[in-house]
């Protein structure tokens, strides 16, 4: 494989004005702007700016919320509002910090009712931008909410600060058991490994992740093959704490979730506690039923380009389908083989979609050229490649029937296309070919089990196969041949195919 792949796979993102859509629809977001309009031409708050007891109750009533989390609902999406200039505050008795925390560093409590009056709220200047702007502002201003939602799915629990203050003592995070870079550490690995799940998924990006599995995949350890009591302890406690944070980034659009069963959390040592799941759960192996009852969590297309921009802000190498469309065929044949099959595919479509199928396939054929390691590589993905073009390539093809490299190539693309009088392959043509795509499939993926029956199915279809194949004049013959006396389940053709192997090294 090539050194230089990518850091992250890369991913299909929605266009900017569907994702734009995706954020003015987030259930939290849609609060935030419809209490925004509400607050014109003004409504009185507290120090803070948060809203006074008479006038969460009117929020309440004014999003429609008649359960009991209503005005916690209401005072979240009010306080997204500030945070993001949906709404602004101003008065004479602000005592509030840039942070719109209180001047004292005390948290305020949602409806707890000021003595009076600190100040008043009206709509702020990014309320047309976000609820009216082009695609990009939108997105722009949903992320800078997502950001003070994600930094509040890692903070302590309120109400524990809260119990803490009131009993007169002073703020003590240490006693919180809460460390902050960890916390927020923790919840970028979740949904980094969200956003990997998704990227690498082959089959559909809708898959929704157990939320025991993701658990395990931040706690248990790459080499343990049985998780330890303590471990699973461990994965329960962090699904508890996850099913916690996903409640709270759900109405933002960055995931869709269906929270843990309430009927498997049950009360233990005083503390919340999602009952320990079976061994099996924890690795996502029993009923799927019972799995979803431990939650289920996936990245919606908004989630998945929140994720990517934050890992770009980080310094990483995220890609995006589409991006080498305007690149030389060189690099776009040094990149494929790292990309996910789905992805491999839909890069290389964009790239066609702007040449025309006789130039691109004369590029492609170009830069397949060549004898050095990543060669063999090089021309099965130049191969894979041009299965995507169509009947109008067929002179750049019939250009390269003679050429040592690409020869055997060209016959098979013109042989799948039903062309009419394509010269045979002569007996070396199709032993260079073999040897040369079995050491693309080593690059590729190794002692795979596809090559293992690729291997078994070219020696037993062909006797004296070894008699020949030592012979042939390709940089990775003998390479290849050792690779076959690994393969071969047979002893005896695997002990042929070393002998062939060492043969095939005196040559040179």
């Amino acid at each position: 494989m090539p050194e230089d792949r990518p850091t992250m796979p890369p991913v299909v993102l929605h266009t900017e004005a569907e994702l734009a859509r995706d954020a003015l629809s987030a259930p939290l977001f849609v609060r935030a702007v419809r209490l925004a309009r509400w607050a014109d031409p003004h409504k009185p708050v507290g120090a803070g700016g948060e809203l006074l007891a008479d006038e969460l109750r009117e929020a309440v009533k004014e999003l429609g919320l008649d359960d009991e989390d209503g005005p916690c609902y209401a005072a979240e999406a009010w306080q997204l509002a500030l945070d993001i200039g949906l709404v602004e505050v101003e008065g004479p008795d602000k005592a509030a910090d840039a942070d719109g925390a209180p001047a004292d560093g005390t948290p305020p409590a949602p409806g707890v009712d000021a003595p009076e009056p600190a100040g008043t709220a009206r709509p702020g200047e990014e309320l047309p931008r976000f609820a009216g702007g082009a695609p990009w502002e939108v997105l722009e201003l949903w992320l800078n909410g997502l950001e003070t939602v994600l930094a509040d799915a890692a903070a302590p629990d309120l109400a524990d600060i809260i119990d803490q203050l009131s009993e007169g003592d002073e703020l003590d995070l240490d006693g919180l058991d809460w460390n902050p870079e960890e916390e927020a550490d923790f919840l970028d690995g979740v949904l980094g490994n969200l956003y990997l799940l998704t990227a690498l998924d082959e089959e559909t990006t809708d898959r929704a992740v157990p939320l025991p599995a993701l658990a395990a995949s931040m706690i248990v350890p790459d080499d343990m093959d049985e998780p330890t009591d303590a471990v699973l302890e461990e994965v329960s406690d962090a699904m508890m704490r996850l099913d916690e944070q996903f409640r709270m980034l759900a109405p933002t659009g960055i995931v869709d979730y269906r929270p843990v069963d309430e009927e498997l959390i049950e009360e233990a040592d005083g503390e919340g506690r999602v009952s320990e799941p079976e061994r099996g759960i924890a690795e996502a192996e029993v009923d799927e039923e019972d799995v979803a009852r431990y939650g289920m969590v996936r990245l919606t297309p908004l989630g998945l380009y929140a994720v990517r921009s934050r890992m770009l802000e980080a310094g990483v190498h995220a890609p995006v389908v589409g991006e080498l469309a305007p690149a030389d065929a060189q690099t776009l044949l040094a990149a494929l083989p790292g990309f996910p099959d789905a992805a491999a595919r839909a890069e290389a479509e964009q790239w066609l979609s702007g040449r025309t199928a006789t130039d691109a396939a004369a590029a492609l054929l170009a830069v397949a050229r060549g004898d050095d390691p990543e060669a063999p590589l090089r021309r099965l993905t130049c191969q894979q490649t041009l299965t995507l073009v169509g009947p109008e390539a067929e002179p750049a093809l019939r250009a390269v029937l003679a050429d040592r490299h690409l020869g055997g190539l060209a016959r098979v693309w013109l042989a799948e296309h039903g062309v009419d009088q394509v010269p045979q392959p002569s007996e070396e043509m199709v032993f260079w070919l073999t040897v040369d795509t079995i050491a693309a499939q080593l690059a590729a993926g190794g002692d795979s089990a596809e090559l293992r029956e690729l291997v078994q199915g070219l020696v037993d279809r062909s006797a004296g196969f070894f008699d020949s194949v030592w012979r042939v004049d390709h940089p990775a013959t003998a390479e290849v041949l050792e690779a076959m006396g690994r393969l071969h389940l047979d002893k005896k053709t695997a002990k042929e195919a070393r002998k062939a192997a060492f043969k095939a090294r005196s040559r040179h």
